[in-house]
């Protein structure tokens, strides 16, 4: 591994040692947990990154021996997703997986750990910690938010079909952002300056009646689509992952459907998750040729 990246995080380290010590001993719960840093966690527990750059950090997967780094954390959503078993999800999760051990045991640990850094700067994460509250859903209305998404090339007629304004308590203080309702009743919320979701955390799916399926990596990617295709998407069923680690648990919804569209990001991460799909299912098509050069349909689109 790379000297620099090994010195950076001894001194990591040792900022964490110290900061322990000045901690409050208390087990932490769930919430709170899910905003310690993942990197910094797999370095206490003796594991490096081979690569890193300003998004995210691969690692060889602490699941297995190989040899080319398998396992991505995102640094700016504080995920891991194992594409050798695409298996993935928050700091708990890791640290079940790789202690073999309950979520209380795994509480513990990470209460005696390490508190929320962020990996480049050692400050706190901006993502902001503590639980979010529903208030109200609406329509898409406000102005700040129609010119958020005019500023990213979205017609706001598009978006108001399979979106809505989610107004929500955070930390005592009241937000609203664009949200987009997972299939389980969660929640992803952007807006220009926030980026997050609610629990339970997991895939959108959105039903229109149809036998063919489009699958993509966020909501802006879907949200780009009918302007960057031209065409009308109500004739497909929509999935949106929301993140990759959920590219395993779509595999049984896949079966019933004659084409499945595949428009992840073109990146390592987005061609390992379309690599996979299209081994375990024959019905799938790799479509992200119409924003070939650029990471994803909405940077393709705002261009």
């Amino acid at each position: 591994m790379n000297i620099v990246i090994l010195e950076e995080f001894h001194q990591n380290i040792k900022i964490l040692n110290k900061t322990i010590w000045l901690m409050k001993k208390e087990i932490l719960n769930c919430e709170k947990a899910r905003s310690i840093c993942i990197v910094l966690t797999l370095a206490k527990l003796g594991h490096f990154p081979k690569r890193k750059s300003e998004k995210e950090a691969w690692f060889l997967s602490p699941f297995r021996s190989e040899t080319q780094a398998s396992l991505k954390v995102s640094l700016k959503e504080n995920y891991w997703i194992d594409f050798g078993s695409f298996e993935g999800g928050n700091v708990i999760d890791l640290v079940v997986k790789l202690k073999h051990c309950s979520v209380k045991d795994a509480l513990i640990f990470l209460s005696g750990g390490i508190p929320n850094f962020s990996f480049h700067q050692q400050t706190i994460l901006k993502q902001r910690t503590g639980k979010i509250e529903i208030l109200k859903i609406l329509t898409i209305q406000h102005l700040f938010l129609i010119n958020f998404l005019k500023s990213r090339k979205i017609l706001v007629s598009f978006a108001q079909n399979y979106c809505k304004e989610v107004w929500y308590n955070h930390n005592g203080k009241t937000f609203f952002a664009i949200g987009l309702e997972n299939h389980l009743g969660g929640w992803e919320l952007r807006n220009k300056y926030f980026k997050s979701s609610t629990s339970p955390k997991t895939f959108s799916l959105i039903p229109q009646g149809s036998d063919h399926l489009i699958v993509t990596e966020g909501m802006f990617d879907l949200l780009s689509l009918e302007s960057l295709l031209n065409e009308s998407l109500e004739g497909y069923d929509l999935m949106i992952l929301n993140s990759l680690a959920f590219t395993r648990n779509i595999s049984s919804y896949l079966k019933s459907y004659k084409t499945i569209k595949l428009y992840l990001d073109y990146d390592d991460s987005g061609s390992k998750a379309t690599e996979y799909l299209l081994k375990i299912h024959s019905q799938a098509i790799d479509c992200r040729a119409v924003y070939k050069g650029y990471k994803d349909a909405n940077e393709k689109l705002i261009s």
